[in-house]
């Protein structure tokens, strides 16, 4: 039997030192003994997802982690999320993204604040409902709405040049500033709205969102209830369509990928893992987290050899800027993730080997990504790793103040006392799936 290999991808986890989890990040804080004890009987060390120069974006980090140059392969995440909704993009197609959000109710559009870049975390049947009715009221020519998952959702523009009337005879160009709304919360959207010649174009439609969103039934039912209206679109990453080298053909072996975020789905379906969709897997901390571990196990008793589960949830909670919210979802993703998988592994009879880490850090502090290398851990149940797998990779011990480290812990500063640094990221996979 081949042996079985296998990533946990916790989205955002690593992080600053937090005053009030006791000047700890929450991987120190997190009681995590699964993770733990595969740490102390793997090896754990730092890797740099996002190479210099690039936005600390998920779509770079987990192309990284994948195995593919984010320089040469990186186009944008919403193709990718095109792609997972199954979109067929042509090459004159650029793709944006499209979130609901809750903006405050000030009456000058520019003068709005960013209440929530999820709308309240708003269902993907509710926001079904909206981006349909968007579709009906502001689809154009060459201009098209696509539903998603929850407030991620799809704007497909066709290049073709021959613009409609109601673009101004402009075509939307290459130049055009767009900001992720995810890191402007509470902030007056004014110096925020896309900005560059053309963007009037999805100025426009962020701006008539709103008239058509406000007294939709579906908001009119979640202001009853208490819960935040998605009373707009906001528009950004633009991208075009992507193109990456089969994983199979690049490293032998079959694989899966499991995650409720398009953007990772995408990237999968792009590479050519198969998608696996899980019931009440949401992406956020109230995701069916064992659900997800059973879909891992199941394609490896099927015959997959590499499955790759991304969990969204601590980098939800980041993005809120709440750290018992963190906290909890490490908690729940080593007690409903890891020890379930380690455990049936281990019963299995297959020789595996487990990887976990980070795409990116996410510090609750500042509630966006940032560009730092993150912690890793390499477990294979055939005997230790070693340093050795490492070679040309071995960096001088990071100096860390006496008493932070918590030995047989997965944890940044655990990780960083290792020595161990992969620079440039991509080639991580390579060194996990070595022999």
């Amino acid at each position: 039997m081949g042996k079985k290999y296998i990533i946990i991808l916790i989205d955002g986890a690593a992080d600053y030192r937090i005053a009030e989890l006791g000047n700890r990040t929450p991987l120190q804080a997190a009681f995590k003994p699964a993770m733990d004890r595969l740490a102390e009987n793997g090896e754990t060390g730092m890797v740099k997802t996002i190479p210099e120069g690039m936005a600390p974006g998920s779509d770079t980090a987990n192309l990284s982690i994948l195995g593919y140059n984010p320089l040469n392969h990186s186009t944008g995440r919403s193709s990718l999320e095109a792609v997972s909704i199954g979109i067929n993009l042509s090459e004159n197609d650029t793709t944006y993204r499209c979130n609901l959000v809750t903006l405050s109710g000030d009456d000058i559009y520019e003068n709005k604040k960013m209440v929530d870049y999820s709308a309240g975390e708003i269902s993907t049947e509710e926001a079904g409902e909206l981006i349909r009715y968007l579709a009906e009221k502001l689809n154009r020519k060459n201009l098209f709405f696509y539903p998603g998952v929850s407030y991620r959702h799809v704007i497909v523009y066709n290049d073709d040049k021959t613009p409609h009337p109601a673009h101004e005879g402009k075509i939307l160009p290459d130049d055009i500033i767009l900001t992720p709304p995810h890191d402007i919360t509470g902030e007056r959207i004014r110096k925020f709205l896309p900005y560059g010649a053309g963007s009037s174009i999805l100025l426009e439609l962020m701006k008539n969102s709103v008239s058509l969103l406000e007294n939709h039934p579906v908001n009119v039912r979640r202001a009853a209830s208490g819960r935040r209206p998605a009373n707009s679109i906001w528009i950004w990453s633009k991208a075009k369509k992507p193109k990456l080298d089969s994983f199979s053909e690049k490293h032998g072996i079959d694989g899966a990928v499991i995650s409720a975020v398009d953007l990772v789905k995408g990237i999968g379906i792009c590479a050519g893992l198969e998608p696996v969709s899980v019931i009440g897997a949401t992406g956020n901390i109230n995701t069916n987290f064992e659900g997800k571990a059973r879909a891992a196990l199941d394609q490896l008793k099927k015959g997959k050899d590499f499955v790759f589960i991304h969990i969204e949830a601590p980098d939800e909670c980041s993005h809120q800027g709440n750290a018992k919210c963190k906290l909890m979802a490490i908690d729940a993703i080593d007690k409903k993730v890891v020890r379930p998988i380690d455990e049936e592994m281990q019963k299995s009879g297959f020789e595996y080997r487990i990887m976990i880490l980070p795409d990116h850090p996410t510090p609750v502090a500042l509630k966006t990504h940032t560009s730092e290398p993150v912690p890793f851990l390499i477990f294979d149940s055939a005997g230790p790793v070693g340093k050795e797998m490492f070679k040309g990779y071995i960096k001088k011990e990071t100096d860390i103040t006496e008493g932070s480290i918590n030995y047989g812990s997965f944890d940044e500063f655990q990780a960083q006392k290792s020595g161990i640094l992969v620079d440039p990221g991509y080639m991580l996979m390579n060194l996990f799936l070595r022999q």
